[in-house]
């Protein structure tokens, strides 16, 4: 019989995503009766420490990439939009109300709150939101400055008094954006999601009414009108998004306009933190995009939420979120030795990678850290000879568990043969002519502190890399792309809720991080325990040997990358400013409404074969059958 997969729960939640991976044949991980590494995926709604981004091994996934603070926290949204709009215009990122970080802006805000009312003959309204709390927790709207109070740090914005309206009711869509990578930055945005409706008529004559101001459920189902018909919007306050689209429909505007104007603010957003995050290809992470749209049909970035709400609390909820749940799993690249975790680390340990580091011992000391995560770090890892001369059975201790100098000599035993004299020779004919270099390569992980084991001694690093790319190079010894172990942590993780907006300390600036590169199968996503065939575009590859994300995963559209130009800009270092210049000529075309096939302007200058660009297409997310972009802009 097969082995299940695994799944881990923080503090026993979200109930959906039990319900969901119990449906597909996984187990939960009982604690007591597994081993510490015996899981494939850990789901939580707060932060991970970052010595489980570097404990990762082959068979295990997380919910969450590391430092994605940057949009999800308010006041780290706001500077790195303003960076963004500094750098590359308000052209493209004019989707976010003017705001303000208090209370380092106030005087700021004072300027513009004077400059407006002096100059508009209408009132002016200001919205109010705590930076690290969600669900509507602490949020005000006020007029008149003499209202503004606060006591902890804030962000206040323009607030948008013309938002459209169904039937007198104001209302939001949570968009959910699934980020497959950052290392390329690619990006899926579900088919369905959710509309959310204030429960009482808008009106800017009760400022203090928050069921008629804001859109959270958290709120509104307390409200005294919940349960009550409202017009089109029915009883309750959510409607799916296809039934959205209906409502679109009766509406005599340009319906794929606004849906590309919605996944251009999916895509600036997150490339406002694309280089800052580091590299980890066993992360997939699902973000809750609220937007706004006002009686002009422009959409409007309110915030991002770090972990969305999972809880069922109507029927447009089970409609639209458990099958949202699956289709995350089936991003998550398992395969059939997935499930064996252990085993088939020990039989494919250098053939399976997950991360690439530059430690080319990786291979040997990854295994080793496998086996000494639950005793502490004690003993160096850094001499690997001295391990390839233990010969003798492992022993067992008192509580049954191998010997840690045994361990590692049966690990060793797995390695293929070699010949020890050209080993110890290469060594120190590397040694002696490394010698010179040794105290000016101080090179530091670029996640990690300096206090960080993986930060070792320049004599270790120079002398055993050769080393080792000699073993390699004599098919001696094959590289692992298991990352090295650290035990620094982030700060305090937060109380878990049903949609978080991550509280930290993390600068927003863009940090240089070569952490780790995705493997190259990542792009493959297979759903092996599905009873129901997948509808998952298989992979292909360009001619230049990119790999191409598939198409759609389950109600998943790929969005980003969309187009050749994308695609290459992505890759490697990621290139803004091309990506911005494809994405304002597709949304030129679709405001154009021209009949011509799109072509980029680097595509343009491409003399290969007219018919290079079948390999790669993309669909327009948004509408209810998604036409692919070739299809939209061919001639008639």
């Amino acid at each position: 019989m097969a082995a299940s997969l695994v799944f881990r729960l923080h503090d026993r939640g979200p109930e959906l995503v039990r319900e969901v991976l119990l449906e597909r044949g996984w187990e939960e991980y009982n604690e007591g009766e597994r081993e510490e590494e015996d899981w494939n995926l850990y789901w939580r709604g707060s932060l991970f420490q970052t010595s489980q981004y570097h404990n990762l091994l082959p068979w295990q996934r997380l919910n969450h990439h590391p430092k994605t603070v940057g949009i999800t926290r308010k006041d780290c949204l706001a500077r790195n939009l303003r960076r963004m709009k500094a750098t590359f215009g308000s052209a493209l990122y004019d989707f976010s109300p003017t705001t303000f970080i208090l209370p380092n802006d106030y005087t700021c805000f004072l300027v513009e709150y004077n400059r407006l009312r002096l100059a508009r003959g209408t009132s002016v309204y200001w919205i109010v939101k705590p930076v690290d709390l969600s669900r509507g927790r602490g949020i005000f709207i006020f007029e008149d400055i003499k209202d503004l109070v606060y006591d902890c740090s804030v962000v206040i914005q323009r607030y948008i008094s013309s938002s459209l309206l169904i039937s007198g009711y104001k209302f939001d869509l949570r968009i959910y954006v699934c980020v497959k990578s950052f290392h390329p930055l690619t990006v899926y945005i579900h088919q369905e999601g959710l509309v959310r409706f204030a429960t009482e008529k808008f009106n800017l004559s009760s400022l203090h009414n928050l069921y008629a101001h804001l859109t959270n459920t958290s709120i509104n189902k307390f409200g005294p009108f919940y349960k009550t018909e409202k017009g089109r919007v029915g009883r309750g306050c959510k409607w799916t998004m296809s039934k959205f689209r209906h409502f679109l429909h009766s509406q005599q505007i340009n319906e794929l306009l606004l849906w590309q104007r919605i996944n251009n603010i999916v895509t600036l957003t997150l490339l406002a933190i694309a280089t800052s995050v580091p590299s980890c290809p066993n992360c997939v992470e699902l973000f809750g995009f609220d937007i706004l749209i006002d009686a002009k049909f422009k959409p409007w970035l309110l915030e991002v939420n770090y972990s969305p709400a999972l809880t069922l609390d109507c029927q447009a909820d089970i409609s639209v979120k458990k099958k949202l749940v699956s289709d995350v799993i089936d991003m998550m690249n398992y395969t059939s030795t997935d499930s064996l975790r252990d085993r088939a680390y020990r039989k494919h340990r250098y053939k399976q990678p997950c991360f690439k580091v530059n430690h080319p011992s990786a291979p040997v000391l990854s295994t080793l850290n496998h086996q000494k995560k639950k005793r502490g770090n004690k003993g160096s890892h850094t001499q690997i000879l001295p391990l390839l001369k233990t010969s003798h059975q492992p022993e067992k201790t008192k509580r049954g568990k191998l010997k840690q100098r045994d361990l590692e000599a049966n690990y060793q035993r797995c390695l293929p043969p070699f010949e020890l004299s050209k080993i110890r020779e290469a060594r120190c004919r590397i040694i002696n002519t490394s010698a010179i270099k040794l105290h000016t390569n101080q090179t530091q992980n670029p996640i990690l502190g300096q206090d960080s084991r993986t930060n070792e001694s320049a004599l270790n690093r120079q002398s055993r890399q050769p080393l080792v790319s000699y073993l390699m190079n004599n098919g001696s010894l094959y590289r692992s792309d298991v990352t090295n172990h650290d035990n620094s942590e982030t700060e305090a993780e937060r109380q878990r809720s049903g949609e978080t907006d991550v509280s930290s300390l993390t600068p927003d600036t863009q940090e240089s991080e070569e952490a780790f590169t995705r493997p190259a199968a990542s792009w493959k996503l297979p759903n092996i325990y599905s009873t129901k065939p997948v509808r998952i575009t298989a992979e292909k590859t360009t001619g230049n040997g990119q790999n191409i994300p598939p198409v759609k995963v389950g109600d998943f559209i790929r969005t980003f990358p969309f187009n050749r130009a994308t695609l290459k800009a992505s890759q490697h270092e990621l290139d803004i400013r091309t990506v911005l210049q494809e994405i304002q000529s597709l949304t030129g075309q679709l405001v154009s409404g021209k009949g011509h096939k799109m072509k980029s302007r680097r595509e343009e200058k491409v003399t290969a074969d007219k018919d290079a660009d079948t390999d790669f297409d993309s669909l327009l997310w948004g509408p209810k059958d998604p036409p692919l972009i070739s299809q939209c802009f061919k001639s008639t």
